[in-house]
């Protein structure tokens, strides 16, 4: 389990997070929805160790994360897959994968973690030699997620997956995250596209001006609520 308690976070004297507070649920899909400026990515950013935490605590398993250098996220099994893709244009496919194995610890199931990823993104595997940065934004974002996968992380962290994706490339997108979520893989999701994020959720939770004004089971969210929420045209939160 993922905690986050009253967490106050920002950039310098600019705070963006308010006490705020959520839970990930192991083996579950979490989605966070909210505008741009909601502070979606700046709580990311404050899990990975990329911000300090000024207040409150962030804990994986009851063992506190605060503090630890984004560099060592992986020795407690988080990855996260970035808005923006980030792969390495000058290196090919399969050196971007390896790059995901880098740390000694993942190195020995570097070999069975990339056949796992060519099986998962068949297209990955045509494409194994060429550069990355010769890609497609779909195929660079199929990447970017199999390079996160394969340090088989405890807790995927997902930032904009769609953004700038044509329609069919968004399909299969989500037809991959329902495959991870079916396998038991735990997940958080940022995503503006607040249709398909719910609908591929198990838990729904809605961000603005750096607090939580929904929480709720994906099965139970109201999209015309939500986008009232979302548009600022209700008030309210809903645990």
């Amino acid at each position: 389990m993922l905690e986050i308690q009253n967490v106050r976070a920002g950039y310098g004297a600019i705070n963006v997070l308010w006490d705020l507070s959520l839970s990930i649920a192991p083996g579950k899909l979490t989605t966070i929805i909210g505008q741009n400026g909601a502070g979606k990515t700046t709580l990311l950013r404050a899990m990975m160790g990329l911000i300090p935490v000024s207040q409150g605590t962030i804990t994986l398993d009851g063992k506190p994360l605060n503090g630890t250098p984004t560099w060592d996220m992986h020795k407690v099994s988080m990855a996260m897959i970035p808005e923006g893709r980030m792969v390495f244009r000058d290196m090919t496919v399969e050196e971007n994968l390896m790059m995901g194995a880098f740390a000694p610890q993942h190195r020995a199931h570097a070999a069975r973690n990339l056949e796992r990823s060519f099986e998962m993104f068949p297209r990955l595997r045509e494409r194994r030699r060429q550069m990355a940065g010769s890609l497609s934004g779909g195929e660079a974002q199929m990447l970017a997620m199999a390079r996160g996968l394969m340090s088989d992380p405890k807790v995927l962290i997902i930032d904009e997956p769609s953004l700038g994706l044509a329609p069919v490339m968004v399909n299969e997108l989500f037809a991959i995250l329902k495959r991870l979520k079916d396998d038991g893989r735990t997940m958080i999701l940022v995503e503006q596209n607040t249709h398909r994020a719910v609908g591929v959720a198990d838990h729904v939770y809605l961000m603005q001006s750096g607090k939580v004004v929904l929480s709720q089971a994906a099965s139970e969210v109201s999209l015309e609520h939500l986008h009232g929420l979302y548009f600022a045209r209700e008030s309210g939160a809903t645990a």
